[in-house]
């Protein structure tokens, strides 16, 4: 399953993802985004956003592995894939058909979300 990771670039960007090669994805406190980790799997896709500054899909990346063994801090190791041939702003996102009744929109604030194939391609591919 494909999941979108929100990350503020001034902290740490896919531009610094890509610098590291990986890293672990960690500073996660919301219930709903802790389960959302927990239950991703190695060779899940994923799609970096930088939100606050720039407000947009930036890159991909994967699941290199989940260690869940706590559930409060599970371990979710990832690897820079590369960054998109063009960055999708949210209003971009936000006016595409595949995202419509998304919860990327009910629940705004959530740093982890689930995707769609349709929306992991969507973003990724264009």
């Amino acid at each position: 399953m494909p999941y979108l990771l929100k990350t503020e670039p001034d902290k740490y960007s896919f531009d610094d993802l890509l610098r590291d090669g990986e890293t672990v994805w960690d500073g996660i406190s919301n219930n709903q985004a802790l389960l959302t980790l927990r239950n991703m799997k190695k060779g899940d896709k994923l799609v970096i956003y930088h939100s606050n500054v720039g407000k947009a899909a930036a890159g991909t990346a994967k699941v290199l592995s989940v260690d869940a063994s706590d559930p409060r801090n599970p371990i979710v190791r990832i690897k820079a894939v590369k960054r998109l041939h063009r960055e999708k702003p949210l209003d971009e996102i936000r006016a595409a058909k595949v995202f419509q009744g998304s919860i990327l929109f009910r629940q705004f604030r959530l740093s982890v979300v689930p995707l769609t194939q349709e929306q992991y391609d969507w973003m990724t591919l264009g």
